[in-house]
Parts: structure tokens; sequence; C-alpha cells
């Protein structure tokens, strides 16, 4: 990872920050870039992916090559891929907006309260119901494995024509559920449920199997994964965009808070973690 990727990794507070960063600090600088895009995940966060990409795409100097990502990372990666394959920049632009929309319709924001600043939160009632329904697996509650994101990519998404025509390399990761081992799925082999392995988290939904494996969401293994594309590509740029902050200002306190907390954690550490072995290897080099 070149050092402005390294630092932009750091940098990660909001989308329209990433955005302004590479337009200022690297464009202004070179007629054109070529890049790997690692995405991570974090639900319906990754809308503020969606505004990252959507800022890279529209401009006609930056060009992507591969693209890493996992749960929300992984699905704004194909959506793209895909509108990119029929259309183009606009293509791919498009079938953003539109997936994201289509999305935000699912959300049952009458159940919705404003939280602390610009936060929502559920409303009291909603909360309790939902700690009741967490006693009891997906596989009672959903027993026929209704999955409303298996609907919305399976409407926007031809799998068939994007194995054969995608216009990058895809690494769409997953975590084997007995083992914890990460699984990359390459553009060639792409299927739906390889998608939906990368964002099942299974205390909602019941656990994918692809080829008789059981898989989880992608970001217990790595959110999102590097190495591939600094091992498997040929550009040396890597942008990666963050949505989980590196640094909380308060310990929480309540149980809910401390819940998230700990999920947080868990789904972050692997990231640093490569991080980490990815600043010691340069230096090594370095020194050498």
């Amino acid at each position: 990872m070149s050092a402005p990727a390294a630092r932009l990794a750091e940098s990660a507070s909001g989308p329209n920050l990433l955005v302004r960063w590479w337009r200022n600090r690297q464009l202004a600088r070179s007629a054109d870039k070529r890049l790997n895009l690692a995405l991570q995940g974090g639900g319906a966060h990754g809308a503020f992916t969606w505004g990252v990409l959507d800022g890279l795409i529209e401009d006609p100097r930056v060009t992507l090559e591969g693209i890493s990502g996992s749960s929300a990372g992984a699905i704004n990666a194909v959506v793209m891929a895909h509108g990119w394959m029929q259309g183009g920049r606009d293509g791919a632009r498009k079938a953003l907006a539109d997936f994201w929309r289509d999305v935000g319709q699912q959300i049952p924001w009458g159940l919705m309260t404003k939280g602390e600043g610009e936060s929502l939160r559920l409303l009291p009632a909603t909360r309790m119901l939902a700690q009741w329904v967490s006693l009891f697996s997906p596989g009672n509650l959903n027993p026929l494995s209704i999955n409303p994101l298996r609907t919305l990519l399976k409407n926007q998404v031809d799998f068939d024509a994007l194995r054969k025509h995608t216009p990058f390399k895809l690494f769409v990761g997953a975590t084997q559920a007995n083992t914890g081992r990460l699984r990359l799925f390459r553009e060639h082999e792409l299927t739906l449920d390889m998608l939906l392995a990368s964002a099942c988290l299974p205390k909602v939904h019941p656990t994918v199997e692809i080829e008789g494996e059981p898989y989880w969401d992608g970001g217990y293994a790595a959110n999102p994964a590097v190495f591939p594309l600094i091992y498997d590509c040929e550009s040396s740029d890597i942008m990666v965009v963050l949505l989980a902050p590196h640094h909380h200002h308060e310990t929480p306190h309540t149980m809910e808070d401390i819940d998230a907390r700990i999920q947080d954690f868990g789904f972050k550490t692997h990231f640093l973690r490569e991080m980490q072995m990815i600043a010691r290897v340069n230096a090594m080099a370095n020194d050498a």
C-alpha cells in the first residue's frame, strides 16, 4: 500500500472527507490514477460508501482494477461492477443509486426515533421486542429463509453475465462458520448465494451454504481483505473506504451500547492486524 493510501485509511471519518482528500491531494498531481478499492462492511452504513464510490466514478481520471469487500462492501462492489458492465460510469452510478434507494424503501421508519445527534434509534417498545426476539435463532423465526436482500440483488444483478464480462477483479469475502477462515469468492465464480454469504449475519439470517460448507458474514474474518489487492493486482495504489471509527470518545455503559462496541471491535480487529502486518513488512523492506 502506498503512503497516501495508508494515510487515507487512517483518516476515514466520512465519505465527503474521503472524496475531498482524494481529489485535492492525489488527482491534482496526476493526469489519471489506476486504483484498487477495499470496501468495509457495515450494514446500512454501506450507503456512505455509495457516496464515496459515486464521487470516484464521476471523475474520468480514475480507473479501477480490483475491488475487495465484505458484507455491504462486497454488495457495493458487485452492484457497481454490474452497472459498469452494462453502462460504463453512468451505469455504475445509476446501479448504486437504484440499489440504495430500494434498500431505503425496505427500512421500517415508523419503528425509529431520533437518537443522540443525528442518529436514529429503535422506539423503546421495538427495542424490547428485539430483545425478546433475540432469544430465538433465525431458523426458528424465519424457517422459510425469506431475505429481502436476495430479491433486491436478484432483480438488479445478472450474475451469469457478470461472471463472463466483469469490468474489475472482484474479491468477495465470507467467513467459514466452522473454522473462522476467510474465503474469497472471485468474479469468475460469483453467484447470488456467495454474495449473500458475505452479508450473512448469523443472528439475523440463516447460515448460507456454498458447496456444502457453511458461511457467515465476511466481516468476521476480514473487513475488508487488503492482501488480495496487493498480490493479485498490478496497481500499487489501494484506497480503503472505512465505515467504523478507529477511536471512540466515550466508554459504553448500557448493555445495548456495550454489545454494539464489542461487535464493532470484532468486525475491525482483523483489518487492523492486517494493516499492522503490511506496515511492518514495508518497514523491513525499507530497512533492507
